[in-house]
């Protein structure tokens, strides 16, 4: 399984409120790139037909998820950080070892959240603990996916 590498970019634009007013606000977002720069041409790309007038990326951290479990219901439209801990054995000593991991979940809530992340761990054969569930304020989460070029072409009539 490829890793993924993920990164934190913040927004920063003025956004139409409710009432009509225009306000400055930053908003995270989560893309998936090789690199710095990639990331930052990834969520220009990916924010501009969503964007009238200018905005900029005003800051792009890497963010260490080792996974993902994204869900298409309607209710699911939050993002919550996820901490595991693996519990292995160590052979010779016979003590328990902890390994941590960052999981990322989306769900309606707290309680949706957990659930969504017992489902995705199913496979798992690991024995694991959930040390802590949080509400992140990422507004959207950008895969890496394949070009769109590999479309067929159209036939003439």
């Amino acid at each position: 399984m490829a890793m993924h590498t993920w990164f934190e970019c913040k927004i920063r634009y003025d956004k139409t409120m409710e009432n009509g007013m225009n306000k400055k606000v930053t908003e995270p977002y989560l893309v998936d790139a090789l690199s710095f720069t990639e990331a930052e041409a990834r969520i220009i790309e990916e924010m501009s037909p969503f964007i009238s007038g200018e905005f900029i990326v005003s800051d792009i951290k890497r963010a260490n998820y080792s996974e993902l479990f994204p869900c298409d219901e309607e209710a699911a439209d939050r993002w919550f950080k996820c901490k595991l801990l693996f519990v292995t054995l160590d052979e010779k000593s016979g003590a328990e070892k902890k390994t941590s991991s960052q999981v990322l979940v989306q769900a309606a809530d707290l309680r949706d959240a957990v659930k969504k992340l017992d489902e995705g761990m199913k496979g798992t054969m690991a024995d694991y603990q959930i040390a802590s569930v949080a509400e992140t304020p990422l507004i959207d989460v950008y895969p890496f996916k394949a070009e769109p070029d590999e479309k067929p072409e159209a036939g003439i009539g």
